[in-house]
């Protein structure tokens, strides 16, 4: 039962704007991220509305809305692109919806309100759409221009796709609580993930996900190699361990063309 716009807390909500962005639409996206509030039970602690208008003409959606909300402590994002911003508001909020109501059955589950989704009871995210058009930068300009280093938290793997999911990315670095490896979960279309481990083991299973697991292991790669990878396979991320450390490392494209780099902080 979602709560009356009358019980919703008092949260401002923060605007990041980029690029040519009017006030009108930032007041509109301001207005629609408030009535949010009301869609679920659970305290919003934060919430921030990010509009960026992309300066190049050659791009077919040129406006980006991120909606993001921690949600009594926990986190729930949503990103689409569009021709205009207008439009991007009213998809980054029906993205927003679907997150807090999937999101809303599983903190109803945990409380013990109802029995948590098993294998044929698992309600899958619709497939993301609406995403940035990636640049097409030559190979030889691009860089690591993001270092993301952090904590990779202990989880299941359906804790991860549900994180995943809550997050809207498109894949999840984790460690595997069942077999202590750094693992990522990643979409394979509309209705299923896949598990990419570092040495594939069958003791992360049952799963209440869809899931099918990679029987290949992470190869052992430098950054240097990872990048010739990505480059060669065409792929929107490479899972690979780093020679240095031997942890899971995740690569990927970036929309501005340039690479993007996710490590776990290693004691």
């Amino acid at each position: 039962m979602k709560r009356s716009m009358t019980e919703a807390p008092q949260v401002t909500v923060q605007m990041v704007a980029r690029g040519d962005v009017s006030h009108r639409d930032k007041e509109y996206a301001r207005t629609k991220m408030t009535k949010a509030f009301g869609w679920i039970r659970e305290p919003v602690l934060f919430a921030r509305m990010k509009l960026t208008k992309s300066a190049n003409p050659a791009a077919s959606r040129r406006a980006l809305a991120q909606a993001n909300l921690d949600v009594d402590g926990h986190a729930v994002r949503a990103q689409v692109a569009a021709e205009t911003m207008h439009e991007a508001i009213d998809l980054v909020m029906d993205r927003l919806r679907e997150q807090l109501a999937r999101a809303n059955e599983h903190w109803e589950a945990r409380r013990g309100a109802k029995p948590k989704p098993g294998p044929h009871e698992w309600r899958h995210a619709s497939e993301p759409t609406h995403r940035p058009d990636r640049f097409h930068r030559p190979a030889e300009e691009r860089e690591v221009i993001r270092h993301k280093s952090f904590a990779v938290p202990w989880e299941s793997v359906d804790e991860a796709v549900f994180e995943m999911e809550s997050m809207d990315y498109d894949f999840h670095l984790f460690t595997d609580v069942a077999t202590g490896q750094d693992s990522v979960v990643h979409r394979t279309g509309p209705t299923g993930y896949r598990l990419a481990q570092l040495a594939p083991r069958a003791e992360s299973g049952p799963f209440a996900v869809p899931l099918t697991i990679s029987t290949l292991p992470a190869p052992k790669l430098s950054l240097a190699k990872a990048e010739e990878l990505l480059d060669s396979t065409g792929m929107p991320f490479v899972f690979f361990a780093a020679t240095e450390t031997g942890r899971g490392n995740v690569l990927y494209h970036r929309y501005d063309g340039h690479y993007g780099l996710i490590t776990p902080v290693t004691a």
